[in-house]
Formats: C-alpha cells, sequence, structure tokens
C-alpha cells in the first residue's frame, strides 16, 4: 500500500488493511438453495451457513417465509427458532437453537422456491443499508429490539388470523438494521410492530365479541 505524501513520522503508524466486504445474504441463500448435493434444507444448515452473520441474517430467515404463501407448516417450523433467537438476543447471548428444532427441515425444492422469491426483495434491500443511528441499531438497544421481536415471534406461533404477515415484516426490518447497523431499518420496524399490534388486537378482540355472543346466545 503507498502513501503519497506521507510524513516520515507516518511510516511508524500501523498499515490498516480494509476488510474485505463478505458475501451479502442473498447470495449465502441462494447458494444453499442450489446446493443440489441436499435434499432437505434444515434449521440447523441454516444456522451453521449463518455462524458468523449472528442475530440479524438468522432472524430475516426464519421470518421473511411467513410474510409469502408457503407449504403448510412452514411457519410452525421457522417461527420456534425465532423464539429462540430472539429470547437470547434479549439477554445478550449467542445463537443457539436446540436439536428438536435444529433437526426440523424442509425439501431443498420447496425453500429454493421460497428463497428465489425473497432474493430480489433481500437483495434490494441491502443496498439500501449503510450505517446510519448506530445508537438504535447496536446494544443496548440490540437487547430491547430483541425483547420486542421475542413478543412478535410467540404471536408468529399463534393460530391467529391474520397474524403472521404484519408481526414477520415487523421482525425483517429489524433483522435488516441489525445487519446494516442502520438505525433508519430499526424505526420502520417499530412503526410496522406498532400496526400489526393494533392489527392483531383488532383481530383478537373481533374473535372475543365473537365467542362471548355465541356463547351468551347459546345459553341465553
Amino acid at each position: 500500500m503507498s502513501y503519497s505524501g506521507a510524513t516520515p513520522g507516518s511510516r511508524l503508524l500501523p498499515r490498516i488493511r480494509r476488510r474485505p466486504p463478505g458475501r451479502r445474504l442473498w447470495a449465502i441463500l441462494r447458494s444453499l438453495a442450489r446446493d443440489t448435493s441436499r435434499e432437505r434444507i434444515s434449521v440447523g444448515d441454516l444456522l451453521d451457513t449463518m455462524h458468523d452473520r449472528a442475530f440479524g441474517a438468522l432472524m430475516f430467515i426464519f421470518a421473511f417465509p411467513n410474510i409469502l404463501p408457503t407449504p403448510p407448516g412452514t411457519s410452525a417450523i421457522l417461527a420456534a427458532p425465532l423464539v429462540f433467537l430472539t429470547a437470547q438476543m434479549m439477554i445478550g447471548r449467542k445463537p443457539w437453537l436446540p436439536q428438536v428444532i435444529a433437526a426440523r427441515s424442509m425439501a431443498r425444492r420447496d425453500f429454493a422456491a421460497m428463497t428465489e422469491r425473497a432474493v430480489p426483495w433481500l437483495a434490494r434491500a441491502e443496498r439500501l443499508l449503510r450505517p446510519r443511528l448506530l445508537h438504535l441499531a447496536t446494544p443496548p438497544m440490540e437487547y430491547f429490539i430483541g425483547a420486542v421481536c421475542f413478543l412478535l415471534s410467540v404471536i408468529l406461533l399463534l393460530p391467529i388470523p391474520l397474524g403472521n404477515m404484519l408481526p414477520a415484516l415487523a421482525i425483517c426490518l429489524f433483522s435488516l438494521g441489525i445487519l446494516g447497523r442502520d438505525g433508519v431499518w430499526v424505526l420502520l420496524g417499530v412503526v410496522a410492530t406498532i400496526v400489526s399490534l393494533v392489527v392483531v388486537g383488532g383481530v383478537l378482540y373481533g374473535l372475543l365479541k365473537t365467542a362471548l355472543f355465541i356463547i351468551a346466545n347459546a345459553f341465553g
């Protein structure tokens, strides 16, 4: 590395090499989906592949499918890891999943179809990420994000009509904010969380009123 115009004293400073950029998340997912040596993709495979991507990538991977039409049972497979991951993020632990969850899998063909739908959106989003409002995307704020995403993950596990898409979208926005250390995306996640809680709360209120109405008429 050359230092044009460097002063004699500057030669005593250590040379700083820029760290080579890591692969984009969309490229990693596409590579995994196109790995024909695999018949199935397990939750553990995703965890192993993303071990150095920390919570941001893992949360996006497990949340995004809930936004799209997916094969039956996908939500049950992917929501449980989110609960574990967000709980660990909330208390500042490294990502880990028990074997009973890590062993869950889906056919590579289904994973590939889901990934191909996600990749164009993820690629566009990753191009927009840049470090901004860092205090919103780093600890201790990251622990608060973990707590919010834990609540959203529990909602994903529940059989609530319209209870999947908006909470999953909010988790995806938070995960992108963490992945790119971009506080703007964290703020978008906060907005999506508020909207999702209002919608889910309204659905639950409507279901409760309907149930009470049916009970009142049945025993009236």
